[in-house]
């Protein structure tokens, strides 16, 4: 089975670090044949933080389009979660984007 393309605006030490420590990378993009996606990577902890601080702030919480959770925002935990949504036809039930050029972002697989 072919494996989708996945890519980051950046691949560096200070990204990877900067993700694993606020829990989050929005930065995400997965090419399959023609379609992107943008996906919104989260640990549970750092969803839990922002949906407690909008509910104090705001009374509600609006989820992030094509939210996914992970156990760790590292890149290795990110590719095997793509990877294993993607065997599950995930991505046949969430929005692809017309609007990011991937010869700009950084092909991560």
């Amino acid at each position: 089975m072919e494996r989708p393309d996945i890519y980051f605006s950046a691949d560096t030490d200070l990204s990877e670090y900067e993700s694993v420590n606020k829990g989050y990378r929005i930065d995400v993009y997965v090419k399959i044949s023609e379609m992107v996606f943008n996906l919104r990577v989260y640990t549970l902890i750092r969803l839990q933080q922002d949906f407690e601080s909008e509910w104090v702030s705001y009374g509600y919480y609006i989820a992030e389009p094509n939210l996914v959770l992970v156990r760790e925002a590292n890149k290795e935990e990110i590719v095997n979660t793509v990877n294993e949504l993607y065997r599950q036809n995930y991505f046949s039930n969430i929005k692809s984007t017309d609007t990011v050029d991937v010869s700009k972002l950084v092909k991560i697989q």
